[in-house]
């Protein structure tokens, strides 16, 4: 039986990724995708996020846009890792698709009210659109079977020394959604910056004869400008792409359920502090320490096998 999904989305290069994968795999069914401003403004995003589904050929899910900032800061670009346009310059064509005339947000909460069993919220961007939904209509709390979320960090951060960027772009926002009381799934750094295909593996499907293959594999080598002469080495990192993996292969990844909090103020904020500690500390044994929300957070991860499944299913392993 193939779980019910909904994605929610600032579709970069990584987004774009995990959305050929889901659409591809048997045992995801989307059942439709909310946008949020991020990697890209949320006109960018929407008009990326309906040109990938025209590439990889899926069926006419619904697509809405949602919010346009963080709730509390100005809205901030991220073009110098997604490129201007979002997906890095990979050129797609024009779409047809329109999306949904009502908001992300009443889209989630149809969606999820629904669905006759409990929904699988994938969050891959700033939990922006998660947070008013749960804010606005809690009742939908009781229909989700968990929130699995690309965010976060167990140990060092990427916007910040210690923050990671979806987190750190809206951190109040995700606040809220940790302390919502729905099981939570983190897919940090931690794993994320594991998982990647190898750079001849990645110029041979962009070069090659498969149209699919030609747009995974411009989307695995888009580089990061560092400045306006120089660019990150090729990494390959399938992103994204990895949280939704983790839906259908849980066992390639080790975690552990630990306490977690964001930090919402200081040069930490945006922070996603995860007690690690093997025993009670001294903030416990005195009563100082506050109630904080336990997550299952992805630790360890085997890429190869990530990476083998991710290709597998769009249909590109050996080409």
């Amino acid at each position: 039986m193939s779980v019910p999904v909904i994605l929610d989305v600032d579709t970069g290069v990584d987004d774009a990724l995990a959305i050929l994968f889901a659409v591809r795999h048997p045992g995801i069914e989307v059942l439709g995708i909310t946008c949020v401003a991020g990697n890209a403004s949320l006109a960018q995003v929407v008009d990326n996020t309906l040109r990938v589904l025209d590439a990889v050929g899926a069926p006419d899910l619904p697509v809405a846009a949602g919010a346009v900032r963080p709730l509390l800061e100005p809205p901030r670009s991220a073009g110098h890792v997604h490129g201007l346009d979002g997906l890095g310059g990979v050129p797609l064509p024009p779409t047809q698709r329109r999306p949904e005339p009502v908001g992300a947000v009443e889209l989630l909460r149809r969606l999820i009210l629904e669905h006759p069993t409990p929904v699988t919220l994938v969050a891959l961007a700033p939990q922006t659109n998660l947070a008013l939904l749960l804010r606005t209509y809690p009742e939908v709390a009781g229909n989700l079977e968990r929130i699995v979320f690309m965010g976060g960090s167990a140990s060092v951060g990427n916007a910040t020394a210690v923050a990671e960027f979806n987190v750190w772009h809206d951190p109040e926002a995700a606040a809220i959604v940790l302390d919502a009381n729905v099981p939570a799934y983190m897919y940090g750094l931690d794993v994320f910056n594991r998982v990647a295909v190898e750079q001849e593996v990645a110029a041979a499907l962009e070069h090659g004869d498969d149209p699919l293959g030609r747009v995974v594999g411009a989307l695995l080598g888009h580089r990061i400008a560092l400045s306006a002469d120089e660019q990150e080495e090729y990494t390959g990192l399938i992103g994204d792409a990895g949280a939704v993996c983790s839906i259908v292969d849980p066992l390639a990844l080790r975690t552990e359920v630990r306490p977690v909090r964001v930090e919402l103020a200081g040069y930490g904020r945006g922070q996603t502090l995860v007690d690690l500690r093997g025993r009670r500390g001294e903030d416990m044994v005195h009563g100082l320490a506050d109630e904080w929300a336990n997550v299952e957070i992805a630790l360890e991860v085997d890429a190869t096998r990530l990476t083998r499944l991710f290709l597998e299913t769009l249909g590109l392993a050996g080409r």
